[in-house]
């Protein structure tokens, strides 16, 4: 009787939950493009990967990598695209699992990311790259079969964005139909989201418009968008790269950026990566781990100093 009741409402709770969670995603919509671009598709490994292209195909290229965190997609670079674009040809895809691109149910990695990186930059002739947290050691591993870039700007790069060692029974439990939607729904709720930016991403929220949290909190309620969430907080995405190492051997100029206040990772990390890969080192004053959005003006300054 105890089994039959156990399963009469462990039946309800999936159903329950399954409920909210069409509920949410069909409040949340189709995702819109989240840059005022040509949106393209790069088909890659099966998937259709969307990224935005503005600015003149003639002019040098510049290639920009958002970081992966719960809400990552392109429109990390929505307040400095337009303005880089006005001197050259520029491009911003939503990485595999996030955004517009696709996000098939996968256990994604560091080792995915990295391929994908070494794969999209290989399109271009030599880009010029920015890229942030994460990202900045999937373009650093690309380096080393032979990618050929330009330059880096790379923001408070990292190799570390979870657990580490990673925790499989976390990612695993997140993948879960029932408690892992459960679970995912409250990790990414409008209030998760905001203290987020608020603890973590800036150093003023109020930089953070109403319609950008809620694309935020949209993009998390796309279908299937837990499963890269739920590598990336299990750990899976963390990279075995030396940064420092790579960054120093590196054939292209490397500027690093940091925000004075930022957290994970602290500026500390900064100064230590910057003097280990001889690679110059911008600080922007009240900023945490996004300067190009707090102070886009002065950022696209020094990425345009950099290329």
């Amino acid at each position: 009787m105890k089994l039959r009741r156990l399963g009469g409402a462990l039946l309800g709770l999936g159903a329950a939950t399954a409920v909210t969670d069409r509920v949410l995603r069909d409040a949340a919509g189709e995702l819109e493009p989240a840059l005022d671009a040509t949106e393209r598709t790069y088909s890659w490994r099966g998937m259709d990967v969307a990224y935005a292209e503005a600015g003149d195909p003639d002019d040098p290229d510049l290639v920009c990598l958002h970081g992966i965190n719960a809400a990552g997609s392109s429109g990390e670079f929505r307040e400095v695209f337009g303005t880089l674009a006005e001197t050259h040809h520029v491009v911003a895809p939503d990485l595999p699992g996030f955004g517009r691109s696709d996000r098939p149910p996968l256990r994604y990695s560091a080792a995915l990311y990295e391929d994908f990186v070494a794969d999209f930059l290989d399109e271009f002739d030599a880009p010029a790259v920015v890229a942030s947290s994460l990202s900045g050691a999937y373009v650093a591993r690309a380096l080393t079969p032979g990618v050929d870039v330009e330059s880096l700007v790379l923001v408070c790069p990292t190799t570390v964005g979870g657990p580490d060692p990673p925790k499989a029974w976390l990612r695993e439990l997140l993948r879960a139909p029932v408690v892992g939607t459960a679970l995912f729904d409250a990790l990414v709720s409008k209030p998760s989201i905001r203290y987020f930016n608020a603890d973590h991403a800036y150093a003023d929220p109020d930089v953070v418009s109403a319609e950008w949290t809620d694309y935020q909190w949209r993009t998390t309620h796309q279908p299937n968008a837990r499963f890269a969430v739920a590598s990336f907080v299990a750990g899976d995405c963390n990279s075995s790269l030396d940064l420092d190492a790579t960054l120093r051997d590196a054939d292209a100029p490397v500027t690093v950026v940091w925000g004075r206040d930022a957290t994970l990772p602290p500026l500390s990390r900064g100064r230590e990566l910057a003097e280990a890969a001889d690679a110059r080192l911008v600080v922007f004053d009240h900023a945490k781990l996004l300067p190009h959005v707090e102070y886009p003006e002065e950022f696209v300054e020094t990425v345009v100093s950099a290329v």
